[in-house]
């Protein structure tokens, strides 16, 4: 009996580590099945990754301040910052597009500065942090734009700035190779680093933390910028494959970029957030939104389905959390079992 609560335990885990995937592919089957003509094709596959790989990069940001428990609602705002502004430099000035994208990121990563500062020194909650601060960077949006749109001069925009995501290498679209890159660096740091083990800690339990001398303010500040960054980079790519700057388009990324975020814990590393599950969980997001633009739903279809998963997402996490609670408590339990039943050697 025991064995067997053991084998069923065992393919119980290995069903809620790989559920997530499992389930990206039967999506994909599903609407596959649904739309043979125009779904499972390649030029499908490339519209999905040339259209997704910014909500993959803000997700993939979101998920850091997650593993030290703290929230960024700024990222959107942040992103639409970013693009305006690149945008506007781009179109009014005469500064080369990589020293734009420059002064982009390193201001969206002073962004990130001010919220650790506030959320580490100011003892303020991040939800209540961010969410002002994103609110002061709309504002600065629609003061640099005057409210309306920025449009490009006749002769359009530098050619190697809208190639950073119009170009296509090997067949795949370059906003996948930007993806797979930050995954990789952050599963190295995540996973492999004192740091990522350092964050995971400080998520999990910062008072262990500050006692076996892990510099927590320090941690949770340069998770916030390390965000920031992610998200100035992207409102650049933002720029290059809109081509028009909008001040409120980056609000409509923040709900997808932390569906993404948590949906990920729930798969690979569960109930804590990593990069691969991440990944797995846009992955998801990305074939569910375009089978459903494709069948031709309404345009609230998208915004639902994002809605829905993120509550799902947040069911999940927490479900997910408590059975490896459990799962440790129960193992602790049998090992206690087992060695008060042994007799003493004579």
């Amino acid at each position: 009996m025991a064995q067997s609560n053991k084998s069923s335990g065992s393919i119980a885990l290995k069903l809620g580590t790989f559920g997530l995937p499992i389930l990206a592919v039967l999506i994909f089957v599903l609407f596959s099945l649904l739309l043979p003509d125009t779904y499972p094709t390649a030029s499908n596959l490339q519209a999905i990754l040339s259209n997704q790989s910014i909500p993959a990069l803000l997700a993939l940001g979101a998920m850091i301040p997650i593993v030290t428990a703290k929230f960024d609602l700024s990222m959107g705002y942040a992103l639409g910052l970013s693009h305006v502004t690149v945008m506007y430099m781009l179109v009014n000035t005469k500064l080369s597009w990589p020293l734009v994208c420059l002064i982009a990121i390193v201001g969206t990563s002073v962004v990130g500065l001010i919220n650790g500062l506030l959320v580490e020194f100011a003892q303020i909650d991040s939800f209540i942090a961010t969410l002002g601060t994103g609110s002061v960077l709309y504002a600065l949006s629609g003061w640099i734009t005057g409210g309306g749109r920025i449009v490009p001069p006749p002769q359009g925009l530098p050619k190697g700035f809208t190639n950073t995501m119009d170009a296509h290498i090997f067949g795949l679209p370059i906003g996948a190779y930007y993806i797979i890159a930050l995954v990789l660096i952050l599963v190295v740091i995540l996973e492999y680093l004192p740091a990522g083990r350092g964050l995971y800690v400080i998520g999990s339990n910062p008072r262990a933390a500050e006692l076996i001398g892990i510099p927590k303010r320090r941690y949770v500040i340069l998770a916030f910028v390390s965000a920031s960054t992610i998200t100035g980079f992207a409102g650049c790519l933002l720029a290059a494959q809109q081509q028009v700057g909008n001040p409120s388009i980056g609000s409509e990324y923040l709900l997808p970029a932390f569906v993404g975020a948590l949906l990920g814990s729930t798969t690979i590393r569960l109930g804590r957030a990593n990069a691969l599950g991440t990944l797995v969980a846009v992955a998801i997001l990305a074939i569910g939104v375009a089978g459903i633009q494709q069948l031709g739903a309404d345009f609230w279809a998208t915004p639902l389905f994002n809605g829905l998963t993120l509550l799902a997402a947040v069911g999940l996490a927490g479900f997910s959390a408590r059975r490896r609670l459990k799962s440790g408590a129960d193992a602790s339990r049998r090992s206690l079992e087992t060695s008060t039943s042994e007799k003493p050697a004579q």
